[in-house]
């Protein structure tokens, strides 16, 4: 889940994604270890820590003793390739994120194995949204954890979606 992004995707999303509109962002949001973390509306970056805060908010990751995703109507987190039940997967670079995936919302499993989000480590995300457009796009982020999925240091630093609706990206296309 923490692999160099840069060697594994650029050649991938150079063939695939050649004319996507992808729109990057480098970011720096705490995920408070609350019961109403961060709300955040993928579009316009906005976010808040009440979702009255952040008008069309479409992501909310939360919980005081785990790392547990809520989402808008429309919305998901995507789970592992493969699985189709449970909380959202810590995703590879160069995954697909479309509508082939699995979404849903859920709490995040940390361990081993393949799919399980790791504790000090970079963890990367897929999730879809409906944007302002009606339609359903879809995007990645990048999630940071320290020592403790609950823990104060918890930070989205990167985020991303394709502005063409209903079309797949891969995890770190910039």
């Amino acid at each position: 889940c923490s692999s160099d992004l840069i060697a594994l995707v650029a050649p991938a999303a150079l063939v695939e994604n050649a004319d996507a509109a992808v729109i990057y962002s480098a970011v720096n949001w705490t995920v408070p270890s609350t019961v109403s973390g961060l709300y955040i509306n993928v579009e316009s970056r906005a976010t808040g820590t009440l979702d009255t805060d952040v008008p069309g908010w479409d992501l909310n990751p939360y919980s005081t003793t785990s790392l547990t995703w809520f989402n808008a109507t429309g919305t998901g987190m995507m789970r592992f390739p493969g699985v189709t039940t449970g909380g959202p997967g810590c995703l590879a670079a160069g995954t697909s994120v479309g509508p082939a995936g699995s979404f849903g919302a859920g709490t995040v499993v940390v361990g081993s194995a393949p799919g399980n989000w790791h504790l000090n480590s970079a963890n990367y995300f897929g999730f879809r949204f409906v944007g302002s457009d009606g339609l359903t796009h879809y995007g990645w982020g990048k999630f940071e954890v320290g020592a403790s999925i609950a823990g104060a240091d918890r930070r989205i630093t990167e985020i991303a979606w394709d502005s063409v609706a209903n079309r797949a990206i891969l995890v770190g296309d910039t």
